[in-house]
């Protein structure tokens, strides 16, 4: 692979040889400072070696050599039980301060060189190789990583922690050595399920030993490059080491802002360059991995963060609080989330189903989907082998937020949580994660929602409005539990495995938790596909033709070089973050397949899907072939893993059994209701002014958010509405209190046709709803109107200080 990527390029490089030697666990120990907006400390790695390097004569530990062993299968397992960008100098308080740290390196340097690096020579276009052994070369350990400082890298000595040596199984091993420090580790990695909590407590014991040999590195880019002197292969290299960096203000995976309340606060979005900004880590997917951290922080803030347990702080000297959390169930290192705010945690007025209704027995009918059997994933607590997390509808969760948000979080958000997350048990079974926090991030947040173990990040604007947008966007995120953390994609190009079946999904659950009689259901999902299927349009008329394949790298997808380094097609291009293709065209595959296999049949096959592939990653072929394994062959109906690949997947456009069918369709009852009320508007439109005493008034039937949306849409389509119109419209259906995606196609008619007296509702959107305003920018000013111009370029001043910065730099492309 070529290590001298162009940064420029729209490919994002995913550098780390996983092939050679694996992650297996982190220990993160680390320090939050507000006011140089830097977080700050160690992370220790503790490593597996992959597969058997060429040219070692060292017999590998026993996690080496079988490659099996990885993902051998595991015994019946139980789950652990939980435990009970710049802001103003104004907002600058005492309590903003961190405690416990040493002088901080003023000099603006990235301190990225040991002291001996000038004397090796050592230089990451000479070590990045793509083999484990070049003859008598050192192995070179690169890892992910980019705006980071790293001050220093040692090896860990394990064996110098107190009872350690009870882990060795070599009586000869008695001299303190590498080879027993990595003994050590390779027992220490591959302990059973049933001694997590044991397996845990070494970690954070050895992630405290002392240091015992400096090693060699430099930095480039896009990745950290180590070696030890005369470690020739990845068996030889230390299995674990501790790194001492720092983060940059300016580092791309993570976001210091303030929230709404005016409080500074910081959050990892992960996107577009995942947590290579946040951490020195090993970023493709096959890199699965457990985690620790102990996160400190002033004692006003609350630490937030992918962990199955519900941390509680620790008081610390000089007003300051730690907080610890940790996972125990594998995942790419992409899928680390924290969060470092005043959050409140917003709690029920009164009791609450959650409280009444968190476990029930399965009803035999339901009961169909609790397979009995050992899972084939990797050994881990899994909560899927336990018996009382199978009947857990509503797992134990907890919502934070400013505390200015608390009103719109209790009469919305906290009421939806236990009929949504009940609804996803009721279709898919076992909840993968035993909790869950939810927040609202600040109004800099450029999307909706994003799922990460343990822990959802949802937009404020989702809290205006009526539940509906609130209800469907917790439903997305929550399905995301089972499809893009539980089961992963293997290549991060089939970004359709996650975001299609969340799509899919989140019109099912919200469909359950409103408690739809059939009719209804399918009625709303009907006027959904109406609502995905103009966006699709759009998305394919507005975007470049090779962004629109979902499966882009075809007959190599999931193919990496030697070393395990790959790239990710189109991954560093601004424009995707904002492209819905693989939302849209997923959704609408999977769509077709429950049409063509029935619901009953369909949703069923995913339970079983679900059981045999969570804790794994997959491909589109390993559903696919699945699901057609799984059918009866007289509803295959020429369905074929090659033709859907070719229909769907690996072309641009509309997929043509799409087209066939939106062409042969009926309107649904609601979208037809939805042309009555259009056609009411425009004959409302062409009337004079001055109407004659005979003509009636029109009546306009009340409309549920998704047929408002329809019809602002179907009104965008008419060359002209006058301001009489205009002003009729918002006040018939109160547009300006509608939920966001009502009131971004309000302003986009505000827009199209100038009318003036609204461009305030225009200027609060762009502000208030950073999440969804992008393309409103561009309507601006593409009107070549001076004065709608004027707007986008004002609204853009007053918030691009906190805006996002890929938000940020593609609305600047589109003003100057």
């Amino acid at each position: 692979m070529d290590t001298k990527l162009d940064p420029s390029r729209d490919d994002l490089p995913l550098m780390a040889n996983t092939s050679h030697i694996l992650v297996k666990h982190y220990v993160l120990d680390l320090d939050v400072d507000f006011e140089s907006q830097i977080i700050e400390g160690t992370i220790v790695l503790f490593f597996e070696s992959g597969k058997k390097q060429s040219g070692s004569t060292k017999e590998p530990c026993r996690s080496e050599s079988n490659e099996a062993c990885r993902f051998r299968m595991p015994e019946p397992c139980h789950s652990p039980v939980t435990d009970t960008r710049t802001f103003s100098s104004k907002t600058r308080s005492n309590d903003f301060t961190i405690c416990g740290k040493g002088e901080k390196d003023t000099s603006g340097k990235d301190g990225n060189h040991d002291n001996r690096e000038q004397a090796s020579g050592i230089s990451s276009s000479k070590y990045c190789c793509d083999t484990g052994n070049h003859g008598s070369e050192d192995f070179l350990l690169v890892l992910d990583c980019c705006d980071l400082s790293v001050l220093k890298v040692e090896e860990v000595d394990v064996a110098a922690v107190p009872g350690i040596e009870k882990l060795t199984r070599s009586p000869k091993l008695t001299v303190v050595s590498e080879e027993l420090r990595n003994q050590i580790v390779c027992e220490l990695v591959t302990l059973p399920a049933d001694r997590w909590r044991e397996q845990l407590d070494y970690y954070a014991r050895c992630s405290q030993a002392p240091g015992c040999g400096e090693l060699l590195f430099d930095t480039d880019t896009w990745s950290l490059q180590i070696r030890k002197t005369g470690a020739q292969t990845a068996t030889d290299f230390p299995h674990a080491i501790r790194i001492r960096y720092s983060t940059k203000p300016q580092g791309r995976s993570v976001t210091w802002t303030s929230d709404q309340s005016g409080r500074p606060c910081v959050y990892t979005m992960g996107s577009p360059i995942n947590n290579r900004a946040l951490f020195p880590c090993q970023e493709p997917p096959v890199a699965m991995s457990t985690w620790q951290a102990t996160v400190r922080a002033a004692a006003s803030f609350v630490v937030l963060m992918s962990g199955e347990n519900s941390a509680k702080p620790t008081q610390l000297r000089e007003g300051c609080s730690s907080w610890h959390y940790y996972v125990t169930m594998p995942m790419p290192a992409s899928t680390f989330t924290i969060a470092v705010g005043s959050w409140t945690e917003m709690k029920p007025e009164t009791c609450s189903s959650n409280d009444l209704a968190a476990e029930r027995s399965l009803s035999p009918s339901e009961a169909d989907f609790r397979y009995v059997g050992i899972c084939g994933h990797m050994e881990y607590p899994c909560r899927f082998q336990n018996p009382s997390a199978t009947t857990q509808e509503i797992i134990p969760h907890r919502v934070f937020a400013p505390l200015c948000l608390k009103g719109a979080c209790q009469e919305t958000l906290l009421q939806l949580v236990p009929p949504c997350l009940s609804a996803a048990h009721r279709v898919l079974g076992t909840h993968p994660f035993s909790r869950l926090d939810i927040l609202i991030v600040p109004g800099n947040f450029p999307s909706l929602g994003m799922a990460s173990p343990h822990i959802i990040f949802l937009s404020q604007s989702v809290l205006t409005g009526n539940s509906h947008l609130c209800g469907t966007r917790l439903c997305h995120e929550i399905a995301h539990a089972w499809f893009g953390l539980a089961i992963g994609a293997r290549d991060w190009t089939e970004e359709w495995l996650s975001e299609g079946f969340a799509t899919h999904l989140e019109d099912v659950f919200w469909a359950k938790a409103q408690q739809l009689d059939p009719h209804e259901a399918q009625e709303q999902q009907e006027l959904k596909a109406c609502l995905r299927w103009c966006r699709l349009q759009d998305e394919v008329r507005n975007s470049p033709e090779e962004m629109q394949v979902l499966r882009p790298n075809k007959e190599k997808t999931g193919h990496v070089s030697d070393s395990g380094s790959s790239v990710v097609k189109h991954g560093l291009n601004p424009e995707k973050v904002f492209m819905q293709v693989h939302y849209l065209k997923g959704y609408f595959l999977l769509r077709f397949l429950a049409q063509r296999l029935g619901d009953g049949t369909y949703f069923a096959f995913l339970r079983k899907f679900v059981h045999t592939f969570h804790g794994q990653l997959i491909l589109s072929q390993d559903f696919l072939q699945m699901l057609l394994e799984n059918i009866p062959e007289e509803k295959r109906l020429e369905l074929s893993v090659e033709n859907i690949f070719r229909d769907w997947l690996e072309s641009s456009g509309i997929p043509q059994p799409l087209q066939r069918e939106r062409q042969a369709g009926a309107e649904c009852g609601l979208a037809r209701q939805v042309s009555v009320e259009v056609e009411k508007w425009i004959r409302m439109n062409r009337r004079p002014r001055k109407r004659k005493r005979r003509e009636t008034e029109e009546v306009f039937e009340k409309l549920l958010p998704d047929q408002l949306v329809l019809l602002l849409e179907h009104l965008l389509e008419q060359k002209t509405l006058n301001p009489r119109t205009l002003q009729s419209l918002e006040r018939a259906y109160r547009l300006t209190q509608q939920d966001a995606e009502v009131r971004h196609r309000w302003c986009e008619l505000i827009i199209k046709h100038k009318y003036t007296k609204a461009y305030k509702d225009v200027e609060r959107f762009l502000q208030e709803d950073q999440a969804m305003g992008i393309y409103l920018y561009g309507e601006l000013m593409v009107s070549e109107d001076s004065r709608q111009q004027q707007v986008a370029r004002r609204c853009f001043k007053l918030t691009k200080e906190q805006m996002d910065r890929s938000s940020a730099q593609v609305v600047a492309e589109m003003l100057f």
